[in-house]
């Protein structure tokens, strides 16, 4: 990266720099030609005004002293050139081409330029006139601005030179600015494919974009470990879930079939065969409720349309579940008061039916005396429903599991009482679909209370009036 990025920036730079030096030094060479060209012009003219030679002789004299020239006259008759100038050794024949007088048909000019081993720089030009038929030439030395210009194309590699260490510098320093982070999250990045989520992306850069970037992967990498740590969670409880609905099934199966193998046994009486018949319905009774209930669990998991709600009266629900309960308390002798105020909520009537009959039938079965209470109150918006009992309680451990499916905080009790284990599971997925939470309370011998929550509705006949 370092590399291509100096290889980028040098060739601009160099490439910049010859171009400004290349046209530096045409735009002198031209300048001094154009000088050169001019002198020679009124030189010319100054001549062709005088016929005699010796004025002439004069006038180049003149001007050779007072302008500082190198001067040459050349007719077809004489050649006139002054004495050189100290330092200057130009050959009498250079740019003079004799032959060329009394044939050339236009004016024309050549230019040269000597670089004695002696002397300094030297500039020629040679102006045909074949109007007059005489050659003007005329040499000059570099003036001050063409050495001024001369150091500038100096300066200016010296620059270019400078321009691209520094541009190598700068690549370097900003191409290690760059690939450092990039390293770092690029580590980061193996890590986190190896299979190890844990630890951040730090980047030592003030760059406002590596910083976004290294917090988006860190981002990325915390809600890739949530997904990893949810599906290994979801395997285990399928696991557990497999390995309970494989063991609640396999005993009723068991029981079922044993109690069948002992119906074909010969000799039996009926009341034998009757009691056998009786135990084998009540396991594949309890099946069938095992199954219905897993059914009743997925489709409110996978289905939330399943939840159809309407207005009732909360009231006469909780009547109707209570006459359908009351005979189980009587038969323990247990108090069951559901004398509640009269409610309207929105929600689905079937299935708020079905977490009363839950709640209270737990309720009934794992209190061995006291009562068990359903109450009802107005908070704010919503409706609170309360089933409380004097039960043996539960123990602060078993709390947060009891609405895990199949979790019994006393399986043998519970199994003897035919219960499946999925009772508080169906009813947290009712209230979840309904968008309300299930919430317990229970302190070990005293009892348990259960309380949730359902939008409150004004009367049907208020609104309509």
């Amino acid at each position: 990266m370092v590399l291509t990025f100096a290889l980028f920036v040098g060739t601009a730079v160099v490439g910049v720099g010859l171009y400004v030096m290349l046209v530096l030094r045409g735009e002198m060479r031209t300048a001094m030609q154009e000088t050169l060209r001019n002198q020679a012009n009124r030189i010319a003219v100054q001549v062709e005004q005088e016929p005699d030679p010796v004025r002439r002789g004069r006038i180049v004299d003149n001007l050779t002293e007072l302008r500082g020239l190198d001067i040459a006259l050349v007719t077809p008759d004489t050649t006139y050139r002054p004495s050189s100038r100290a330092g200057r050794s130009v050959p009498a024949d250079t740019l003079i081409d004799m032959s060329a007088l009394g044939k050339k048909m236009e004016t024309t000019v050549r230019f040269a330029r000597l670089q004695p081993e002696d002397g300094e720089r030297f500039f020629l030009a040679a102006l045909y006139r074949p109007s007059s038929n005489l050659i003007v030439r005329v040499g000059q030395s570099p003036p001050p601005l063409y050495g001024l210009a001369q150091r500038s194309q100096v300066v200016l590699v010296l620059g270019m030179i400078l321009a691209l260490i520094l541009a190598l510098v700068g690549s370097f320093i900003a191409a290690y600015q760059v690939t450092t982070p990039l390293t770092h999250i690029s580590k980061t990045a193996r890590r986190v494919a190896e299979g190890e989520l844990t630890g951040k992306i730090r980047v030592e850069s003030r760059a406002a974009e590596f910083q976004d970037l290294a917090e988006s992967l860190n981002r990325a990498s915390d809600t890739f470990r949530e997904k990893i740590e949810e599906l290994e969670r979801m395997t285990r409880l399928q696991s557990e879930f497999i390995g309970n609905v494989s063991h609640e099934v396999r005993n009723p199966i068991f029981s079922i079939s044993g109690y069948l193998e002992a119906l074909g046994t010969p000799g039996l009486d009926n009341e034998q065969r009757k009691m056998y018949s009786e135990k084998a319905l009540t396991n594949l009774n309890r099946l069938q409720n095992l199954f219905n209930d897993l059914i009743d669990i997925a489709r409110l998991e996978y289905r939330e349309d399943l939840i159809n709600r309407s207005v009732f009266d909360l009231k006469d629900l909780i009547d109707e579940v209570a006459e359908m309960l009351r005979p189980k308390a009587e038969e323990k002798d247990l108090g069951f008061e559901a004398d509640v105020s009269r409610f309207f909520v929105h929600a689905d009537r079937s299935r708020v039916r079905q977490v009363l009959t839950n709640l209270i039938e737990n309720g009934i079965a794992y209190t061995g005396s006291g009562s068990v209470r359903c109450r009802v109150q107005r908070r704010l918006d919503k409706v609170r429903v309360e089933i409380v009992d004097t039960g043996q309680g539960i123990d602060e451990d078993h709390l947060d599991r009891i609405f895990e499916r199949f979790y019994r905080v006393d399986p043998d009790r519970s199994r003897e009482s035919g219960g499946t284990g999925l009772g508080l599971s169906i009813v947290k997925q009712i209230l979840q679909a309904h968008g309300e939470d299930i919430h317990v309370e229970s302190t070990k011998g005293r009892g348990t209370r259960f309380w949730f929550e359902l939008p409150h509705e004004p009367e049907p006949e208020a609104v309509e009036a």
